[in-house]
C-alpha cells in the first residue's frame, strides 16, 4: 500500500533574512538526504520532494460550480506543506515508523495518509 507522508512547517526557516543558521539547514538537508537513501535501500521509496514557498502557489478554488484563482495557498496558516514523500509500506504502522524518521527544524509536523488507488 502506498502512503504521502505530508511535511508541515514554517516555511520562513528556510529564507535567508530570517537568520537561521546555515548549518542547521544543511543538516536538516543532509538528513532527507540518509532518509531518502534508507527508503530506496528498504525498497520503500516511490517519490518525495521539497516544494517551492507557499508565494509561488495557485489555488484553483470552486464554489457552487464557479471557479476562481487564488495566489498562494487558500488558509492562512503558521505551518505550510513543505514537501512530501511517497512511499510503499505494508501498512500504516510501518509508514507511521518512517514518518517519525523525517527530519525538519524546531517545530514541524508530519502527516500519513493512505493513498486511494483508483
Amino acid at each position: 500500500m502506498q502512503y504521502l507522508l505530508l511535511i508541515y512547517t514554517d516555511e520562513k526557516l528556510w529564507a535567508p533574512e530570517t537568520g537561521t543558521d546555515p548549518a542547521v539547514l544543511q543538516e536538516i538537508t543532509a538528513a532527507h538526504m540518509r532518509l531518502g537513501a534508507e527508503l530506496s535501500e528498504a525498497g520503500a521509496m516511490v517519490g518525495g520532494n521539497r516544494l517551492q514557498p507557499t508565494d509561488t502557489a495557485t489555488t484553483v478554488r470552486n464554489v457552487a460550480g464557479s471557479q476562481s484563482l487564488h495566489d498562494g495557498p487558500y488558509a492562512e496558516t503558521r505551518e505550510q506543506l513543505a514537501g512530501y514523500y511517497l512511499v510503499e509500506a505494508p501498512d500504516l504502522d510501518a509508514a507511521i515508523a518512517w514518518g517519525k524518521k523525517i527530519p525538519g527544524g524546531p517545530n514541524y509536523s508530519v502527516e500519513v495518509r493512505p493513498i486511494h488507488v483508483m
